[in-house]
């Protein structure tokens, strides 16, 4: 059997690009090397993840949005008003923080959403969160009642790229597809084997996300808090994200152990706060890169495969529902024959210069994060221009509206 197209990475671009291209009847199977999809970090509170207007008016459209918002799973950020409801097309305007640019705040009273550009009519008005597990879980299902095959504990080891297909060498498979997609994850096998130059900036910081317990929880104070070698954020006692510039030289460079956070926290929090356990830990770093082009023939990119960033300001996995949205019907149709093969080139022109831009704001959020008196002087005079009304119009329009999907 050929497939229409085969996808490289069972997560929520993967999954939803699948549904994408099955509602245009295609033939496609998805290829998930972990075969179990559960992960604590996928569930809350570090799963969490902001989803933007336009990502919501994708899954309202697709019909998703009941789904995601019936259960536990979808969340209303605290303090802004009622979550959405999709089955009475019902959406209250939330209230409160709006999301936050380099840890500062953009308070919802201050936005004018009319502002923003591109806007299609719709009820989805607001923002919402959910966690990475659950918006899996509701994409897996949809995908799967729509006829596309997932298969687990399998994942692309390498493949040949001809005039009319690809053959993707996966364990002692060969698998022969019209296309193939890598949805695979920052460190994508498809975009290695497959040639694509990779190029950006090397990372300034390790992240890291721990789940402990302390001794002497008081020590640490709660929220975002900078300090003179770093920055630690407190959710609640002993859910902490910190980030200490070192030029991301402990990332993935050694096991995270209790006794080396222990050591971080206390070197960016400035206290001798003491660990008892070590739930949950992992790590990340500001290390911004791109796909020069998001195609090479027959093979294509989207989502972390095609453009890596920081996690800040929640941004990724909007971006790359975007490159789905905008890659879903024109692959459709090239492969449908109803439109030409250039079309395809379009998603590139299109999708590469709106992930540029996250990757230049990112670079912008740990700028201003650096632990120096120039970064604090310049946070200073951002942190009057978002408590504008027009600043804070821009920084929200720029960080997670509709520009992520419009083009």
């Amino acid at each position: 059997m050929t497939y229409d197209v085969v996808i490289a990475g069972a997560g929520p671009v993967g999954l939803f690009l699948a549904c994408e291209l099955r509602l245009a009847q295609l033939s496609v199977l998805v290829l998930e090397r972990v075969v179990d999809p559960h992960s604590p970090l996928k569930r809350l509170p570090f799963g969490r993840r902001g989803l933007s207007v336009a990502t919501i008016e994708a899954f309202y459209r697709r019909g998703l949005l009941h789904d995601l918002t019936a259960s536990q799973g979808a969340n209303q950020e605290p303090g802004k008003g009622a979550p959405v409801r999709e089955g009475t097309r019902t959406f209250e305007r939330p209230r409160g923080q709006a999301g936050h640019f380099a840890g500062i705040p953009l308070d919802y009273n201050n936005i004018d959403t009319a502002k923003w550009p591109y806007r299609l009519p719709s009820p989805a008005d607001t923002n919402m969160a959910a966690d990475m597990a659950h918006i899996e879980t509701v994409l897996a299902a949809r995908a799967s009642a729509m006829g596309v095959e997932i298969r687990r504990g399998t994942g692309v080891d390498g493949l040949d790229q001809f005039a009319d297909e690809v053959i993707v060498r996966a364990g002692d498979q060969s698998i022969r597809a019209h296309w193939l997609v890598g949805c695979d994850g920052g460190r994508s096998l498809v975009r290695k084997a497959a040639g694509f130059e990779f190029v950006g900036t090397d990372p300034e910081l390790t992240g890291y996300s721990v789940q402990v317990e302390m001794v002497d929880p008081g020590k640490l104070r709660l929220g975002r808090n900078y300090t003179p070698t770093g920055m630690y954020f407190q959710v609640q006692p002993g859910t902490i994200a910190m980030v200490e510039f070192d030029a991301g030289a402990f990332h993935r460079s050694a096991p995270l152990t209790i006794e080396h956070v222990q050591a971080v926290l206390r070197r960016v929090s400035g206290t001798d706060v003491t660990l008892t356990a070590l739930h949950i830990g992992t790590t990340w770093t500001d290390r911004a890169q791109q796909a020069t082009t998001y195609r090479n023939g027959r093979v294509l990119l989207a989502g972390d495969a095609a453009h890596i960033h920081s996690p800040l300001g929640g941004q990724g996995l909007n971006l790359g529902l975007g490159d789905a949205v905008n890659l879903g019907w024109k692959l459709a149709a090239t492969v449908l024959g109803s439109a030409p093969e250039a079309l395809l080139d379009s998603y590139s022109r299109e999708r590469h210069p709106v992930g540029a831009q996250v990757l230049d704001w990112s670079r912008a959020q740990v700028a201003l994060m650096r632990p120096s008196p120039h970064s604090r002087a310049l946070e200073g005079i951002i942190r009057d221009l978002i408590n504008t009304r027009d600043g804070a119009t821009y920084f929200a329009e720029r960080s997670s509206a509709s520009r992520l999907q419009r083009a």
